[in-house]
This record gives structure tokens, sequence and C-alpha cells, in this order.
């Protein structure tokens, strides 16, 4: 504990966001560069080094949370990242995307505002790669043992990396022309800048993992004779099979699921189009859905030059504050929380005025709000969405209904499991459970031996700290069928964990 009175007499302190109107004007990373590093140390002095660090038990990776405080606190960057990348093959991508589940469990957060984990380990990755404290690390010798891993997002890049590490020979199949999969598409890049992924990406190639992409093993490549090449398979493919809307008017033109949105826009940040197909310039848009991925949308469609946005959010606004009765610490509560794409939104005042009792933010959300049907035109394209305030039991409020006029409509209504139209899982036979997860054992193993399910895939829609948990623990489950023997690789959790909930 480098300073016993750090949580006494500093006060919270958050990496500073560039202004509104300079970052919307453009695609990198809303925070002010450099501005991390200068009170990050301060920060990390507010950590109590508890006898119980709830921290790590909130984190499903396990981060060792307080050793590094006290060694950034100290400026000793090169220890700081060897125990952060202990535990953790992406902490660059965490520290950016990660909703910090650690900063609710956190002891000085049952009075205190919490210690500012993320951005220290922000701080503490991104000092590691200007320094050179993460260079690649191939295996000393080969185990002779071969591995293909079915998607490339946080979940398999995890079990490549690990096993790669090991000394198996791993080949990565990716669909999609670039590693990455929904960080690539998925995440815009004023969320995290895809440098950063490049950047993991070509340290895992020098370690020895192989990449292969525009790949979609079940279509290109057949699942089975897949199989039978390589000693295990992994199915990393994630959870992309998303959910729809089933009202009146759902056909209309110009409604589109929010995974056929972002990944245009990402793509135009990448070069590869001049424009999106779907861009939101001069469109009013509605976004169904009140998550994350909605968020992504109402920050993208702000950059793309909206008419104006709306976020629609089926659940009441939460409160400013937790409340212990029904979320008690150290769980992750449900409390009030403005994005960056929010308060872009907000101040550049993108939402339309509804009012008629709606709880309608100054950020462009609506609240306790459920759509009812949509309206077209005489062309057959959406013009408009009819929808009700709702109770907390959904039920719809009279007296609350309301039309919004809208051109472009984005579902972001989550997933439900791995898609099933590419004939993967058929060909594999791996059973899948009611949810349309793949269902899998203690091990991790599905029913096929030799074949087992990481990330979302087998869990369902997951946090990115939940997915390189899964990797981490999947490759030693990997590596024990491998070898026969106790694998050496960590396994931070377990098939059936799950967060820390009432």
């Amino acid at each position: 504990m480098a300073d016993p009175k750090g949580f006494l007499t500093t006060p919270r302190e958050e990496w500073p966001r560039r202004p509104v109107e300079e970052r919307v004007r453009d695609w990198n990373e809303v925070y002010v560069p450099g501005a991390l590093l200068p009170i990050v140390s301060a920060q990390a002095d507010r950590c109590m080094d508890c006898g119980v660090p709830f921290c790590h038990q909130a984190c499903p990776l396990g981060n060792l949370i307080p050793e590094w405080n006290e060694l950034v606190s100290r400026e000793d960057w090169r220890a700081a990242a060897e125990r952060l990348h202990a535990t953790n093959n992406f902490p660059e991508f965490t520290g950016r995307l990660c909703p910090a589940p650690c900063e609710a469990g956190c002891v000085l957060a049952i009075n205190q505002p919490a210690v500012t984990i993320k951005n220290v380990e922000c701080a503490i990755a991104d000092r590691a790669w200007e320094e050179g404290f993460a260079p690649p690390a191939p295996p000393e010798r080969l185990s002779g043992r071969t591995v293909a891993v079915i998607g490339s997002g946080p979940a398999g890049l995890a079990v490549a990396q690990q096993l790669t590490r090991a000394g198996h020979t791993v080949a990565v199949y990716e669909r999609d022309d670039r590693v990455g999969g929904l960080m690539r598409y998925g995440i815009p890049e004023f969320k995290m800048e895809k440098r950063h992924l490049e950047r993991r990406v070509e340290q895992m190639r020098a370690e020895g993992t192989k990449f292969r992409t525009s790949t979609t093993v079940g279509r290109d490549v057949d699942a089975a004779e897949l199989r039978a090449r390589y000693d295990a398979v992994v199915i990393a493919t994630g959870a992309t099979a998303w959910r729809d809307l089933a009202v009146p008017g759902r056909e209309l033109a110009g409604i589109h699921q929010a995974m056929e949105y972002l990944p245009l826009a990402n793509r135009v940040c990448e070069g590869d189009l001049e424009s999106s197909p779907l861009s939101a310039a001069g469109r009013h848009v509605v976004i169904v859905g009140g998550g994350d991925t909605g968020a992504d949308c109402l920050g993208t469609a702000v950059r793309e030059g909206a008419a104006s946005v709306t976020q629609l959010d089926i659940y009441g606004r939460p409160g400013d504050e937790r409340d212990e009765g029904a979320e008690p610490w150290p769980t992750y509560p449900r409390v009030y929380r403005m994005s960056a794409a929010h308060e872009e939104a907000g101040v550049l005042r993108m939402a339309p005025t509804v009012g008629a009792g709606l709880d309608a933010g100054a950020d462009a959300r609506l609240f306790a709000a459920s759509t009812v049907r949509f309206s077209g035109d005489g062309d057959g394209r959406v013009c408009a969405l009819h929808l009700v305030g709702v109770d907390a039991g959904r039920r719809p409020v009279p007296g609350t209904e309301r039309v919004l006029p809208v051109d472009l409509v984005l579902l972001a209504l989550g997933f439900s499991g791995p898609e099933r139209g590419d004939g993967l899982l058929a060909q594999l036979g791996v059973e899948v459970s009611p949810r349309g997860t793949v269902t899998r054992d203690a091990g991790f193993g599905t029913n096929v031996p030799g074949v087992f399910a990481a990330g979302d895939a087998a869990r369902g829609q997951s946090l990115i700290v939940w997915a390189i948990a899964e990797g981490r623990a999947v490759a030693a489950a990997v590596d024990r069928h491998l070898t026969g023997a106790v694998s050496r690789l960590p396994a931070p959790i377990g098939p059936y964990d799950r967060p820390m909930t009432v």
C-alpha cells in the first residue's frame, strides 16, 4: 500500500474526454491523448490494499489489482505490466471496452467513489507497448499437437495465444477478411482504435499463431474434415444470432439490425468504403435497445451527421446511486451511466422532444418505452415508429402513446447464441441447448470428443472480460486433453461460473 491515506486525501479523477464538438468530427478515441498518465499514479494510490480484495472476485480474470496499483503508484511500469499480463492477455482491450465490474466490487465503493481500476489498467497496457514490455513470447519447443480455433474474437484470440505459448500449433479461422470478430467490425473506432487490435495480432503472429481469414468453417471448409485434421477444435464463434422485433411493419425498408449497420461504418474507417450504404447522414434515426450496442449505434449516427437520434430503452431510468436493497455491494448495479455517445447526443441536442409523461433524458434516451409498430410511406419505406410508455412490468401505460418520425431504424436487442446457417454446428454434431448455445461439460468439452467451446458461443452474450477468461480457461482444458497431464496454463473460471448477482 503506497499511500495509506490516499483514499482519504485523493478524489476520484477519470481519464478526461475530448470536447464533444471536437471529437464528433472524427473517429478517433474520445479521450484526451496523453492525459491519463499524469493522473493515474495518484489514482492508484487510492487503492486500500484490502485484506480481502473483492475486485478480484468481481473480475472473472482474477486480475491482481492491488498489486499493480501499488506498482503504478511507485511508477514501476515494467513490474506492473508483468503482473497485469499474468492474468489478462489483452488489457488494452478490457481497459477500453470492459464496463469494469471490478470497480463495482471495489471495497472503497461501499461508501466512496471506487478506485479507477479500468483507467489504471489501460495506462499500464499502453505504457507496456510504448516501453517494449510486451514482446512476443514464442514457445521454446513445439509439442507436435495441432489446434483449430474457429472465431477470432476475444475468446478465440485468448485460446490461441495461450495454446501457442504452450507449444501447440494453432490456426485461427475467421470468416471476415480481418481478425478480431466483433472487436473489429462491431466496436466503433471511437471506442477502440483498431491499431490496438492490429498490434496484438502481430504479436500473436510473431509467436507462431496462424490466421486463416475469409474462411467460413461449415461453408468454405467442412467442419467434420477440419476436426479430422486437427488434434482439437475450439468453437469460439461468439453469439452473433441477433434478436429481432416481431411487430407490425417490421418488413418495411429502412429497418436494420445494429450489426448490419455498425460493420459498414467500421469498413469506412478501415478504408474499404468511401461512405456507408446505411449512413445516418441527414436521417432521423431511432435505435431500439438500451444497451451498449445501441450506444455504439448512437455515437456512430452522430458522427455520420444524423438529423436526429433517439434511443429507446424498455427499462425505466435507473437511479443515480446503487439500490442497496435490490443490488447490494459488491454486485454490479444497474445505475444511470452516461457513455461518451450519450453525452455527445445530449450536448448536440440530437433527440426530438417527446413528452407525454415519457421519461426523456437529456442524452437522446427514452426510458420505459416500447415499440408498438412501424408505419411506412407509399414506397414501402419506414417513416414512423409508434411507441408507448410501459410500467415496471412492461405493461402499456394509457395516454403515453407517441409517434416518432424516422428514416432509419436500428435494432439493438442483443444476441441469442451462435448462428446456425453456416452448417458448422451440424457438421461437427455438437449439441445445442434450448437457449441456442453450445452445451459443454465441466471440462469445457462438447459431446464430440476433442471439440471444445469457448466464450459467448457457449456462455451466451456476455462481457469482453468474461470472453478472455473463458479463452484462458478453455486453453487449459485443451492443453490437458492434448498432453494427458495437468496443465500449467491458468484456468480462472469454470464453465458454469456466473457474475455476482443478487
